[in-house]
């Protein structure tokens, strides 16, 4: 064989190697219900969020506006919402894991955590409005707005299959709370699965009747988890 045929088979041989192993590394579905394989949670992410109603802080027996900046009249103002209330949330996964328990519903032993990632978006809202009186603004998202909002996510250097709560609406007319429950591959910014949930609020002041709908979410997940194969 000529050395220039030689040279070109070693070229030809290096790209299918090359292609094959940038085909494997790739995540699928099947990853995410994949026990041996890892997953990061992401965070709550409230780009997608519209509050339908009239968001009231209203508690009993304490202040509800502990932690929560500016003066008010009980009624919940856009920029608390970002700045206040959307961190505290995400905060919940952190200091009440046993609770908010992400490894048991995705059926693993443990899960890694970096929910900056979806704390920094919601941060960067500095111009979105999260408030409607429209009871039709509750669920008028799809698997595509999904898919856009994760092509242009800052994830921060992490890797693997990544987990991240969606918070589409939440209505209190109907207290209810949809979230798009998404698994991507954080990699190359696509979407491994998706799928629309709701939880019922309650509780004492804005930030626990909120954060409710999450927890009823993660517990609900444990069961549901293996169905959405």
């Amino acid at each position: 064989m000529k050395p220039v045929t030689t040279f070109k088979w070693l070229i030809a041989l290096f790209v299918i190697l090359a292609t094959t192993q940038s085909a494997s590394a790739q995540l699928t579905k099947a990853d995410v219900f994949d026990e041996s394989k890892s997953i990061t949670f992401l965070g709550v992410d409230y780009s997608l969020t519209t509050f339908i109603g009239t968001p009231e802080n209203k508690s009993y027996g304490f202040n509800p506006f502990v932690g929560v900046s500016g003066k008010d009249n009980g009624v919940v103002t856009n920029d608390q919402f970002r700045d206040d209330f959307t961190p505290q949330w995400n905060q919940l996964f952190i200091d009440e894991p046993k609770k908010y328990d992400v490894a048991k519903a995705t059926h693993r032993s443990t899960v890694k955590y970096a929910i900056d990632v979806a704390i920094k978006a919601n941060k960067a809202l500095g111009k979105k409005n999260f408030f409607s009186n429209s009871p039709t603004d509750f669920h008028t998202k799809n698997e595509a707005d999904i898919a856009n909002a994760v092509k242009s996510y800052d994830f921060q250097n992490n890797d693997g299959i990544g987990l991240i709560f969606f918070v589409e609406g939440m209505d209190k007319g109907v207290t209810s709370e949809g979230v798009w429950v998404t698994f991507v591959d954080i990699k190359t910014k696509t979407v491994l699965l998706t799928t629309y949930q709701t939880g019922k609020p309650g509780g004492s002041g804005f930030r626990n009747y909120w954060a409710k709908p999450l927890f009823e979410i993660v517990k609900d997940m444990e069961s549901n988890f293996k169905k959405w194969k």
